[in-house]
Order: structure tokens, then C-alpha cells, then sequence
């Protein structure tokens, strides 16, 4: 188990992606890892956006830091477009970076790096839907399955699952 020992967060919030959640999820657990879900508040069930799963977060992005992170891993789904609206989600996403604690970010997610201003210059992917924001925030779109670029590991869509978690493990390894 490549993971043994390290604490990662996963973002949820209404309409999150059922896969890019737990497929990551289940990833990281099946190598050991502690992962935790964050929310936008502590102790609320969201819906994913299929309506046929459901999370429960555990703690709130304002409740923690970047020093109790190993990673901090931002599904897609319509969830981003609620989470980059939260300033604890925002403070906590540029607090890991700013350590070079590793991002991952997996189709709508760029959204939560664009608004945490952390792309700039940074080799991004995901939904194609996101293509122009990312580059008005100053990123270098990238058409590939998943890659990492410095500490944040950017995957394109659910097809691409297992090379974003091929690119996550790498990275936490």
C-alpha cells in the first residue's frame, strides 16, 4: 500500500460527479491513505449530480489547514461551481498550494483552481466546457487523459479515471 500514512481531503458539494468522486476516492483508501470529505459546513449529506449517491461530509474547508493535508483532491460535476464560491473551500485550495501540497483536479474542477487564482501559467485539462475560463485565468490548456504539473494533477473526464489516479498515486507516492 503506496498511501499508508497519508491524510487527503476530497471536496464535496451538491451535484458532485458520482465517479470522479468516488472512483479517486475508493483509489486512495484501496492504497492505504486516510481520506476525508470537506464540505462547504461540517455533518451535510450532498447529492451527486445523478441524484443516485450521496456523501456526507465530515469536516468544513474553514476548519482545517494545509498542515493536517497530505492532498487535496477537487471532483467535477456541477460541485466546483458551488465550491469556488466558499471562502474556506478557496483559502484552503491556495493554502495547499502555496505548500506545494499535491491538487488534484478532474474535469469541472479547474473552476476551484481558477478561482483560488492558482493557475496561472500552470498546464491544465479537464471538460472542455472549462477550456476558456481556464485560459482566462492564465493556464496552458492541455488536451491529455491526466498529467501533473508541479504539485497539482490535472485529469480530462470520467473516461480518464485511471489515469488520474495512475498520476494521483504516482504523485502521493
Amino acid at each position: 500500500m503506496k498511501l499508508t500514512g497519508k491524510n487527503i481531503g476530497i471536496l464535496a458539494a451538491a451535484a458532485f460527479e458520482d465517479l470522479e468522486f468516488w472512483v479517486p476516492h475508493m483509489r486512495m483508501v484501496e492504497e492505504g491513505a486516510t481520506v476525508t470529505v470537506i464540505g462547504t459546513k461540517s455533518g451535510v449529506t450532498y447529492k451527486s449530480k445523478s441524484g443516485g449517491l450521496t456523501v456526507k461530509s465530515q469536516a468544513a474547508a474553514d476548519e482545517l489547514s494545509a498542515d493536517q493535508l497530505d492532498a487535496l483532491l477537487v471532483p467535477g460535476g456541477w460541485a466546483p461551481d458551488k465550491l469556488r464560491r466558499d471562502a474556506g473551500v478557496l483559502r484552503l485550495v491556495r493554502e495547499m498550494n502555496d505548500r506545494q501540497k499535491i491538487l488534484g483536479f478532474i474535469c469541472h474542477a479547474g473552476w476551484v483552481a481558477a478561482s483560488a487564482g492558482i493557475c496561472k501559467g500552470k498546464s491544465v485539462t479537464g471538460s472542455t466546457g472549462i477550456k476558456d475560463d481556464m485560459e482566462n485565468a492564465g493556464a496552458v490548456w492541455v488536451d491529455e487523459p491526466a498529467f501533473r504539473d508541479g504539485n497539482q494533477v490535472w485529469g480530462r473526464v470520467v473516461e480518464d479515471i485511471p489515469d488520474y489516479c495512475r498520476e494521483l498515486v504516482k504523485a502521493l507516492s
